[in-house]
């Protein structure tokens, strides 16, 4: 099963949930975490034993995955819980034309606000069905809900002064495939795709860029660091396309970000790791609503 644009969730007891993106098939991961699994290659083949496999050897994590739909992609997006930490109340299916968003509804033991996990692979191709998914997204934040989102974008970060990975110049792109899917027309000119990103934390910003959070004001530079690709170099260079979103009351719990591109990680994906590491008790105070 090859993990390509993946993100997950891990908590460790007694500090410090985390979030992982791309765990290396050869690395243990921590303790008491929630995998947040994005593309699952192959993994619906063969009654999903890849899957089950993947989550056995993460320590015996209840796996959750979106079913491939007729005429989208055969790769599709999941979730993994770890069931020491956390309840689970549902499985929601965002059913979309090209990949199904796979979003479980779960609780942490002891508290009484549900908290929605999401593993979203927006399309490759077409910017407005990216727009699309993203605004489906923010239906998990609708209500007052607390949620958790990790993705490959396919797209931009939109807060470009803020970066420290420039966009691409697109004349000297070669691929122009991947010009004509990266891009979108404004101002009479074609430009970076930052909408999905516009759509999520933009504006009246429904969600929060863990990463962004966590460069600006964490004072953790290394949280913006290119995710993807780790191996083309046709498409220009390495790009921030790879995220992690929460709703801004999960944001004071937030304690570290980091971008893993390390040999082990580069075997096994073109993309980047994300761990997002969280305080355990501040997300316990978080989700135990006072009235």
């Amino acid at each position: 099963m090859s993990p390509a644009g993946t993100s997950s969730t891990t908590a460790e007891a007694g500090t410090e949930p985390t979030t992982t993106a791309n765990w290396p098939a050869t690395s243990s991961p921590p303790s008491n975490r929630t995998s947040c699994c994005g593309e699952l290659t192959r993994a619906w083949d063969n009654g999903k034993a890849d899957l089950y496999a993947e989550a056995n050897r993460l320590g015996g994590l209840f796996p959750f995955m979106g079913a491939p739909r007729e005429g989208g992609s055969r790769n599709p997006v999941g979730v993994m819980v770890d069931p020491a930490l956390f309840l689970v109340d549902a499985e929601c299916e965002h059913d979309l034309p090209w990949k199904p968003i796979c979003n479980p509804r779960v609780r942490l033991k002891g508290c009484a606000k549900q908290l929605d996990l999401a593993s979203a692979h927006l399309c490759h191709f077409d910017p407005g069905m990216r727009a699309t998914e993203a605004r489906r997204i923010t239906t998990l934040a609708d209500h007052g809900r607390s949620a958790l989102v990790g993705m490959d974008a396919n797209s931009y970060p939109h807060r470009t002064a803020d970066e420290s990975v420039v966009l691409p110049d697109w004349e000297q792109v070669e691929d122009p495939v991947h010009y004509q899917h990266r891009t979108i027309e404004r101002g009479g000119r074609r430009v970076s795709d930052t909408r999905p990103d516009e759509i999520l934390s933009g504006g009246k910003p429904v969600f929060v860029d863990l990463g962004l959070h966590a460069a600006t004001v964490l004072g953790q530079p290394g949280a913006l660091a290119a995710t993807a690709s780790l191996k083309r170099t046709d498409q220009g260079p390495a790009q921030r396309i790879d995220r992690m979103y929460a709703t801004p009351d999960l944001i004071p719990a937030l304690l570290h970000f980091d971008v893993v591109a390390t040999d082990e990680v580069r075997e096994v994906s073109d993309h980047a790791l994300l761990v997002a590491r969280f305080d355990l008790a501040a997300l316990r105070r978080i989700l135990t609503p006072t009235r």
